[in-house]
């Protein structure tokens, strides 16, 4: 052996040693041969990055980071140093830095299906990341390569059940319930007591409103993990979707008791209160909702307290729009309530709704800048004044002014003005020889709710039958759309390619004010439509959303509306025949539209 070379056979007998140690789990006697390796040859590549393996077996990550880059920085064509690299590194939350190391060992080795696999599971972590910053087409692409990477992974390697029940996750992401079905079928024929996979399942079969199919799902993962708390959560989901709230609340309440950070459950269980009409309870569990992952407005972080219906000595309250455009024009309607207790009021809001309220509430100070977190002073953008003094979500409001029922008898309706020298155009241009009008709004994009509360056009048939009404599309989405959804249920609806519902809230506010009567399903018209207080009968699945209540015809939300609820799982049919009869008995033309909420 020539002076300087480390002696091969003995390394290689070493590491054969302290490899059979490794996968025996024998954890400290192989980190001591491999330590030995390195004695003989500092540059032995293999026994630097197994030490860093063994490292983060301990959970020791950073000195796992630092060994694997060593052996990298020796021989950087190794593939299974990248791949194993990136897991380190995924599992620090460092998933672009992940996503590189996979993809250099792809570079080097495309039949790794560890790292597709790995490479995918990143890329799903991304798309979650990027679904709360909204960031659709970013977030799109990265859900597209995962599942991409889960497909290139089980074609090298069929029999990996984590690669199935990943895909089948990535797939229900992407809306393809019958796909994710079939992957978490396979997931369970490879290991028939995956739980999370039979779990899944009835969470695909539930979006799909096969909620019998759902629950027998939910009993055999319950019959193989009784505390496995989500199937409870979603035991209680489809209790509430049959009906069945007290059940549902038995489930919820059981799934906090076996897991209590379980935010969904939480934020279920307060719905649920609220559905019921126990407001009280129902305020108490609200806050649960910042923990969700559908929610999509983040908590604000300002240095400023959040408010808790105290008197300020000084400054003003900042009170922040949350969830949704429909959302925040509900909970404005407790903005009234603040003013009349004597507060000052900043109101932050989307930049859609700045007009239309602004106008409404002419005393107080409306605007719609980028949030500052930890602001110390005063609103960013908004100049000299005043200092902020505490700050509150709008869905925290009713928290402390609906606790009871009998404090929505503080309700002021309408609460929203209409331009109406705009509402007088609308007025003029729909005029046909002293019809009634009629506004309509079928359809939702709501992802997760949108099958139920969605009505087919053709259904409303018998109402466009009926003589002496003009009906306006207050519908949003592509104008070409709603015309060829016209033209297939042969409406005469009128479809105003001058109002972009998205674009400008203040002018469809006006085009709502022109109707002497707004037809809609649970959406963002609804609130609207109820807050200006237009007569408005909203249609409403058999299970509806929590601020509708059970089984009463009024809400309490907006006295101008009448509730008109199926009684049977997607029986539309009947809705429409008591739509249908109502319409005969709307008062004549003049006294109808002698509405307040128009003046």
């Amino acid at each position: 052996m020539r002076p300087g070379k480390p002696p091969l056979p003995l390394i290689q007998a070493l590491l054969g040693n302290a490899l059979l140690h490794h996968r025996a789990g024998r954890l400290t006697e192989a980190m001591q041969i491999y330590r030995q390796i390195l004695a003989i040859d500092r540059h032995h590549a293999d026994s630097l990055h197994l030490l860093g393996m063994i490292a983060y077996q301990a959970g020791s990550h950073p000195l796992a980071v630092e060994m694997i880059r060593r052996a990298i920085a020796i021989n950087h064509k190794q593939a299974a140093y990248h791949s194993n690299l990136g897991t380190v590194l995924q599992s620090q939350g460092q998933l672009d830095e992940a996503a590189a190391c996979y993809e250099r060992a792809l570079a080097l080795q495309p039949e790794l299906a560890e790292a597709h696999y790995n490479l995918g599971n990143v890329l799903h972590a991304q798309h979650k990341d990027g679904n709360k910053d909204n960031d659709n087409d970013k977030d799109k692409d990265k859900l597209d390569k995962a599942v991409a990477c889960y497909e290139n992974a089980l074609a090298l390697q069929p029999g990996l059940t984590e690669a199935h029940y990943n895909l089948g996750n990535a797939l229900q992401s992407q809306d393809k319930l019958e796909e994710a079905m079939a992957c978490y079928e396979r997931a369970l024929a490879l290991d028939p007591e995956k739980y999370e996979a039979l779990h899944n399942l009835g969470n695909a079969l539930q979006s799909q409103g096969r909620l019998q199919e759902a629950m027998a799902c939910y009993d055999r993962v319950l019959a193989l993990q009784p505390g496995y708390a989500k199937a409870h959560y979603s035991m209680g989901c489809a209790l509430h979707n049959l009906g069945d709230v007290d059940g549902a609340l038995v489930r919820y309440r059981l799934a906090r008791a076996l897991q209590p950070d379980l935010a969904e459950a939480g934020f279920s269980q307060s719905l649920a209160h609220l559905l019921l009409g126990d407001f009280a309870a129902g305020w108490q569990n609200f806050a649960w909702r910042w923990q969700t992952k559908d929610h999509d407005t983040p908590m604000r972080a300002y240095s400023q307290p959040l408010w808790t219906g105290e008197k300020l000595a000084s400054g003003r309250l900042l009170i922040w729009g949350e969830q949704g455009v429909g959302d925040e024009i509900m909970f404005a309607g407790l903005i009234p309530d603040v003013i009349r207790a004597g507060h000052r009021i900043l109101l932050d809001c989307d930049a859609r709704l700045k007009p239309l309220f602004a106008r409404s509430f002419p005393g107080i100070d409306v605007l719609t800048e980028p949030s500052s977190e930890n602001e110390p002073g005063n609103y960013r953008g908004h100049g000299p004044g005043p200092e902020i003094a505490a700050h509150l979500p709008s869905g925290s409001l009713p928290g402390l002014f609906r606790a009871t029922h009998a404090a929505f008898a503080a309700t002021t309706s309408p609460y929203l003005t209409a331009d109406p020298g705009k509402r007088e155009q609308f007025r003029s241009r729909y005029a046909d020889a002293g019809k009634r009008l009629v506004g309509l709004a079928w359809h939702t994009n709501s992802r997760k709710t949108g099958r139920c509360r969605s009505i087919d056009l053709s259904t409303f048939a018998p109402l466009f039958a009926r003589p002496g009404f003009r009906w306006v599309s207050l519908q949003y989405g592509d104008y070409d759309t709603l015309q060829s959804q016209a033209a297939a249920a042969t409406s005469p609806i009128l479809i105003d390619r001058s109002v972009d519902q998205f674009s400008s809230i203040d002018t469809f506010a006006a085009q709502i004010a022109a109707m002497d009567l707004v037809v809609t399903i649970d959406n963002s018209t609804a609130h609207l439509a109820g807050a200006l207080g237009v007569p408005t009968w909203v249609l409403l699945p058999f299970a509806p959303d929590w601020r509708w209540l059970q089984a009463r015809e009024d809400s309490p939300w907006y006295p101008t509306l009448r509730l008109f609820r199926q009684t049977r799982r997607d029986d539309w049919q009947s809705v429409m025949q008591k739509v249908h009869i109502a319409l005969g008995f709307l008062p004549g033309r003049s006294a109808f539209f002698a509405q307040p909420a128009i003046l």
